[in-house]
């Protein structure tokens, strides 16, 4: 929100409280408390009718330095609260002298001035990252009576901001205004699906605020040189978290509010929907199970959309018995094809489903503040909302979900959960503001609860479309409804790289775009970027994605990919224990592997695929694509063909390639089948060298589908020959080869 007319000037009927000269100091075991008067204190009478600001810092977590600012402390407590993991024994320095106060946590310094006017400045080591300034801090009314509180923190010269959760305009936020608010706006708007108050800079530094609700960011939009945020209320929390690099912060931060679940192995595979509101019984089904199969097109997971269960109905879990009069069977026979089967839900229950009386009577569903159902009819007629701050309601909900996995489903995909009122009563007596957004962590949580515990841990998922801080624990997350053009694709993109920046893990989006139906070109091209992101679902809204529906090259292309996807598991399985482990994405912008090449930063039509792997989806459809090579000589995955940085390149592409090239020196495990993800990606690896340097050597871990600590090998590069050597685990046969120009892959 912003409060002034341009650098001087307030908005009309706006006044705002600012600290002014320190008055005193409080320490603590854990880090201190500054009394700053808002204004210069030079006698006793000055004391009198002088509001005063309090700013506690403190440090929750290693390399993470916590600051709330208040004015009244005497409101009563707003719940829910992100569930932070804390760390109350880590080790913590404050000094404090007679010019500044300090915390030191790691690397990680905050100095506050205790002389002249206010500054706070956050350094790295002797480097400082942010600093708030004389005008930085606002305890703020607007003309309404309402109040508010804002912290600006500086921007540096260059400096450029990621993040703030999932986000389908420009992937740099300097110049935005963006409000943390979950809203079902699809991809082609400002509104998000997921809302996630943290943001990455290029500095080396990450801020986390620290509110579910309603947050609003002011990157450079407000004050040029600061990024503002505020939150309405008496107080505001911000944690700013260390680097130096982007794989630091991200580290911290996930350490902090929680890091993604490991995935089960089948769920890398290619997923198919029935699209949705697309005509479709078992016998479509099977018709597009066995099509798939007879044309070479492996297939994992099959998906069925909203109309599994009756018209008006949702959600009821109920099948519609005109369409699948036999549901169990049909899970079965789909089972013995080795597929897995996901079915789609949402927290919505409609007047008509036989839920909403069961639930009203049980006191399950949100209320109104007269004690009624809380109703609308968008989406749904009469629709209510699951009240998940009651543990029976959840499990209630759960209930009916474990009758779904009991009768053969494996998996959910949890949509919706962002049109949530903010004028109603919760059962645990949670502030509907702060609900609003956090009720999506609820929701998915619940359901992922449930899948692990009736699954085991490792072998849950979702394809949840709807998040915020802490949703990254429930993965996978998908990117939303957006249009089968090459625009939508380019802004579905932009929206995983930002969700990337903000600690999510794992994500996916609808190959061939959602609404309408894409041109031959479009579903082509996206298949490329489909398949070579973490997650891969073929689904779409009036019209069925299956490939034959375009044309037969789409077959071909889609086996193309969908295979080489499945020999790349040894290497994205690795990838995924790095985002499960330490919080780094699968997919990730090229800031957070490039952070000192100035190039990358505004690149948002290009990503790694891991640490080693560069992916430049083609959004034309004449395949004319440029990208940048950063330095070093780059190699494609495939043809061995080499490209040499920093450099931009122009290249045109059929529709069975695009621009995925192989880091220089990187060791990339290829598996021995391309028909299914989960086998034993140890057995038969072929272990690729590209463009290795003389003298190399290195340890590559390649993961156990079943977890557990699977197998290494060390890799080397001498006098022209690769060599690799099982150190741990088990492989009954491997190969290591040199992938170049004259070698291709094969």
């Amino acid at each position: 929100m912003k409060f002034t007319d341009g650098y001087w000037q307030l908005r009309p009927g706006v006044s705002v409280l600012r600290p002014g000269t320190v008055e005193s100091v409080e320490p603590d075991d854990r880090g201190f408390t500054v009394f700053a008067p808002a204004g210069r204190i030079n006698g006793r009478g000055d004391t009198l009718n002088r509001p005063v600001v309090t700013v506690r810092f403190f440090s929750p977590a290693p390399g993470v330095v916590g600051v709330t600012i208040g004015h009244h402390s005497g409101g009563l407590p707003r719940e829910p609260r992100f569930g932070l993991r804390t760390d109350d024994t880590h080790p913590v320095t404050v000094d404090i002298t007679g010019i500044s106060a300090s915390l030191t946590t790691g690397e990680l310094t905050v100095r506050v001035a205790l002389v002249d006017d206010w500054r706070v400045e956050f350094r790295h080591g002797d480097r400082v990252v942010t600093a708030s300034t004389a005008r930085s801090i606002g305890i703020v009314t607007d003309g309404e009576g309402r109040r508010y509180v804002h912290e600006r923190l500086a921007l540096g010269v260059g400096e450029t901001v990621y993040g703030l959760g999932e986000r389908f305009g420009p992937f740099v936020k300097n110049g935005q205004t963006v409000d943390v608010w979950n809203a079902d706006g699809g991809t082609a708007s400002e509104q998000a699906y997921k809302n996630v108050p943290f943001y990455l800079s290029s500095a080396g530094y990450g801020v986390f605020v620290d509110h579910p609700e309603h947050v609003s960011f002011e990157v450079g939009s407000e004050v040029v040189a600061q990024t503002q945020f505020s939150v309405e209320g008496q107080s505001l929390t911000y944690h700013v978290v260390d680097g130096p690099t982007p794989k630091d912060v991200l580290r911290r931060y996930t350490a902090l509010t929680g890091r993604p679940a490991r995935v089960p192995a089948w769920s890398y595979g290619l997923w198919l929907s029935t699209s949705f509101t697309t005509s479709y019984d078992e016998k479509t089904v099977t018709e597009f199970v066995e099509g798939m199969a007879e044309r070479g097109l492996p297939l994992s997971v099959f998906h069925f959309d909203c109309f599994w269960m009756r018209q008006f109905h949702w959600v009821d879990f109920v099948w519609d018995p005109a369409t699948f009069p036999d549901p169990e069977g049909m899970l079965r026979r789909l089972h013995e094809r080795g597929l897995k089967v996901c079915v789609w839900i949402n927290p919505y229950i409609a007047q008509r489903s036989y839920l909403f009386e069961e639930g009203r009577q049980a006191g399950y569903l949100v209320r109104n503040p007269d004690g009624s159902v809380w109703q609308w009819d968008k989406w749904q007629a009469g629709m209510a909302l699951v009240d998940f701050t009651n543990p029976d309601a959840a499990a209630w909900f759960a209930d009916k979900l474990r009758a779904l996995l009991d009768m053969g489903v494996d998996c959910f995909k949890t949509d919706f959960g962002e049109r949530i009122p903010t004028d109603v009563v919760w059962h645990d007596g949670s502030d509907p503001q702060r609900m609003h957004n956090y009720y999506s962590y609820l929701y998915n949580r619940t359901v992922f609860a449930l899948l692990e515990a009736e699954r085991g841990e490792g072998e849950a998922v979702v394809f949840a479309r709807s998040a915020t801080t802490g949703g990254q624990q429930f993965p996978v997350h998908w990117g939303g409804d957006c249009e089968s053009t090459f625009v939508a694709m380019a802004e579905s993109l932009r929206g995983g790289l930002s969700l990337a920046s903000s600690g999510f893990g794992y994500w996916s989006h609808d190959i061939g775009g959602f609404e309408g139906t894409p041109d031959p070109a479009v579903f082509k091209r996206w298949i490329a970027f489909g398949l070579l992101s973490s997650h891969s679902r073929l689904h779409g809204s009036g019209s069925y994605r299956v490939p034959w529906a375009y044309d037969e090259q789409a077959v071909d292309v889609l086996r193309h990919f969908t295979r080489l996807k499945l020999r790349l598991m040894p290497y994205l399985a690795a990838t995924a224990e790095e985002a499960h482990r330490d919080g780094i994405p699968m997919m990730r912008p090229m800031i957070v592997e490039f952070p000192d090449d100035p190039a990358v930063a505004h690149l948002d039509r290009q990503y790694m695929l891991g640490s080693d792997v560069l992916v430049a989806p083609v959004l034309s459809a004449d395949g004319q694509v440029t990208f940048y090579v950063p330095a070093g000589t780059w190699t494609h995955l495939v043809t061995g063909a080499q490209l040499t940085g920093p450099a931009w390149v122009t290249e045109k592409h059929g529709y069975d390639s695009l621009p995925v090239l192989a880091r220089p020196g990187a060791v990339i495990g290829f598996g021995a089948r391309s028909d299914r993800p989960d086998y034993d990606w140890a057995d038969g690896v072929e272990l690729r060298l590209y463009a290795p340097v003389e003298g190399q050597r290195q340890r590559v871990r390649i993961p156990a589908p079943e977890g557990g600590p699977g197998t290494q090998f060390e890799v080397g590069f001498r006098d022209g020959v690769a060599t690799a050597e099982l150190v741990t685990g088990r492989s009954s046969a491997y190969r290591c080869v040199v992938v170049g120009p004259g070698t291709p892959a094969g």
